[in-house]
């Protein structure tokens, strides 16, 4: 159904056409993600994924068709907590392709590959209050809700609540 892979710089005009085509839906969740959004920032962002994992703080991927030939949209692993052995797991798809089931086998690829190959002992979702979708998708990966975080989130500057939803091994 999809591959999930490192971005290249080679998939900078799609994500920024991806972006732009979102912003009326993940933009609302993700202030990145708008209208204006330019290859440039595609560049920007491959950038600074591809330094990020060369560092093994973050490990963001694009999620692609089967056959690798369409950005469906993006999926990472970050904000490594070492102490605690977790980290946070975000994810997004473009406006043409969503309520496909695409984040959800998303969720389940990246989740095994931060149990298995990371070593990881539990993973975040953490979304905003009012993002159905999302929560939609948390839950349908097997993650469990453990409750509302008042302000724990900031889009666009404004403090926001948010569930946080777990996944363990």
């Amino acid at each position: 159904m999809i591959t999930l892979r490192p971005f290249t710089l080679e998939d900078a005009d799609a994500f920024a056409m991806a972006a732009r085509e979102s912003a009326a839906t993940v933009g609302r969740w993700m202030p990145w993600c708008h209208a204006g959004y330019s290859t440039r920032d595609a560049e920007d962002w491959i950038g600074l994924c591809m330094q990020a994992l060369a560092d093994r703080t973050a490990y963001e991927f694009g999620i692609f068709s089967a056959d690798g030939g369409e950005l469906l949209g993006g999926a990472g692993l970050n904000q490594f907590n070492r102490l605690h052995n977790f980290c946070n797991l975000g994810y997004w798809v473009r406006e043409s392709r969503q309520g496909q089931g695409i984040a959800t086998v998303a969720v389940r690829r990246l989740s095994q590959f931060g149990f298995e190959n990371l070593g990881q002992t539990r993973i975040e979702i953490v979304v905003a209050e009012g993002n159905a979708p999302s929560k939609a998708v948390a839950r349908k990966a097997g993650a469990l809700c453990e409750g509302l975080a008042r302000n724990r989130l900031l889009l666009a500057g404004t403090p926001t609540d948010a569930t946080v939803h777990s996944l363990v091994p």
